[in-house]
């Protein structure tokens, strides 16, 4: 995990410093700089003011998680590339490709993108044709940018688990205050899946896949559909824990499930966080003694709330008070994660979105490939920012994209029986040993579970606001001063 940024223009080195201060809090191990002027990689941040200049160039400031932790981006030859997220199945493509003749410099994961990159253009293949295949052969997280002569192309993950914006200037970095940092104001999210193009000449963009377009779609019946997720769901959480591996808790069937699978491949501990008698804490301490889990608490009061409120806006970056809400709970147990040293930290996002959880989906149920596809600008870039904050890389099971085909050849019918919402997810669970009390149980979202809603709400009531209005108040003081 790391910050990724970058851009083509006049005064590279000024820009690049001010980009390394405002996002070094993503990756504090150490930064490293390519520009067509020079390049400098070093584990000391007092170094910066040696940034090559140039007018063309990428940097990466790095959480070491895969790979030597003393290595720093970019690798750079005839491409330069940098890339924020993890690849599982580096690997095996590894080997594929040392079996193609192909070298490595590093045992870094990230060096698989590139090099799977270089092989499919040394077939021909142009460079759009290139990163749409590389994307089918990645089982990853991944916002990527690649350098090739005078033009910087952006792509992610066709889920977009990791955010990445870019700015009509020609900029682009992880976070929209990296630019914002450099007096880009505006922030344009790189769309899942999608290829930017950035030059001299302009902006260019083109959709290269979908996760909705699997390579073979075939309806599952409830049978079929079980055993398909048992397996793919097992495979996603063994490819995705750590020696030591975090899970954030609720007690609720997706997380529940999660911590159930990562257990068997992992040392588990389960994180959770709410103020005392919430439904969520309730839950995780029931759950986790069902499960025979440790389970760490970070039990908040208003005036932890209040004192991390700036941080958690400063994370998200939008006056979004739904997202405020659901980031206190996710910022208070990242946080307990980071001071135990546990930097990967699972989750359940996407669960809903692919089985039919949210009540608008009895109604609509419709509304769960439109969810789907804008997940990775509406939970997952919240998500990502207030876990990297800490210093927590969140990983998402759910998210693999081949649960996620899976999920998407199972008719809407299995997942939501007789009102029952993600009612094969939660048979499924019983089959993979979940206790039916959990797999069965209806549970309240984040934001209302922790009680996070209500202490914001009694906060906004005591200032005469409305909860947006707070939310509104909060980003003004972070990002704009006093007015």
């Amino acid at each position: 995990m790391c910050l990724i940024a970058g851009g083509v223009g006049k005064n590279l080195r000024d820009k690049f410093m001010k980009m390394i201060e405002a996002g070094k809090h993503r990756g504090p191990d150490g930064f490293g700089v390519w520009t067509d002027g020079g390049v400098l990689k070093s584990n000391d941040f007092r170094e910066v003011e040696e940034i090559p200049d140039g007018t063309i160039g990428v940097l990466q400031c790095r959480l070491g998680m895969t790979g030597s932790k003393n290595y720093v981006q970019p690798f750079f030859n005839d491409l330069v590339l940098v890339h924020n997220g993890e690849i599982y199945n580096h690997r095996q493509l590894r080997e594929y490709l040392e079996g193609e003749g192909i070298d490595f410099e590093s045992d870094v994961d990230s060096e698989v993108i590139l090099r799977l990159i270089e092989h499919l253009l040394g077939k021909g293949f142009t460079m759009a044709e290139s990163i749409k295949k590389a994307m089918r052969m990645l089982n990853g997280d991944y916002a990527v940018g690649l350098v090739k002569g005078g033009e910087i192309y952006l792509f992610r993950d066709p889920l977009g688990i990791r955010p990445l914006y870019y700015s009509p200037n020609g900029f682009f970095a992880s976070e929209r205050k990296v630019l914002w940092a450099i007096g880009e104001k505006e922030a344009t999210s790189v769309k899942p899946g999608e290829m930017v193009v950035i030059s001299r000449e302009g902006i260019k963009k083109k959709r290269l896949m979908k996760p909705t377009e699997p390579p073979c779609r075939r309806e599952l019946d409830e049978k079929r559909g079980i055993k398909v997720l048992m397996r793919s769901l097992d495979c996603s959480a063994r490819m995705r824990v750590g020696k030591r591996t975090g899970v954030l808790f609720s007690g609720g069937l997706d997380s529940s499930l999660t911590a159930l699978l990562a257990s068997r491949y992992s040392d588990v501990v389960l994180y959770t966080a709410g103020v005392e008698g919430s439904q969520d804490l309730e839950w995780a301490r029931k759950v986790s003694e069902a499960l025979g889990l440790e389970l760490k608490e970070r039990v908040f009061t208003r005036e932890d709330v209040e004192e991390a409120l700036p941080r958690v806006m400063f994370a998200i970056e939008e006056p979004n008070p739904m997202n405020l809400a659901i980031g206190i709970p996710i910022y208070f147990a990242t946080e307990a994660a980071s001071k135990e040293r546990v930097k990967v930290l699972l989750s359940g996002q996407g669960a809903d979105e692919l089985f039919g959880g949210y009540a608008k989906y009895l109604k609509e149920p419709a509304l769960m490939t439109q969810d789907l596809l804008e997940l990775g600008d509406r939970n997952l870039a919240r998500d990502d920012k207030i876990a990297m904050l800490n210093g927590v890389e969140g990983r998402y099971p759910f998210l693999a994209l081949p649960v996620v085909w899976a999920a998407l050849s199972i008719p809407t019918e299995l997942k939501i029986r007789n009102g029952i919402r993600k009612y094969i997810l939660r048979k499924t669970a019983e089959k993979l040993g979940l206790p039916r009390e959990v797999a069965w149980r209806e549970k309240k979202a984040a934001q209302y579970g922790s009680g996070a809603q209500k202490i914001l709400e009694k906060m906004a009531r005591e200032r005469g606001m409305t909860l947006k209005a707070l939310a509104e108040d909060t980003f003004r003081r972070i990002f704009m001063g006093p007015q």
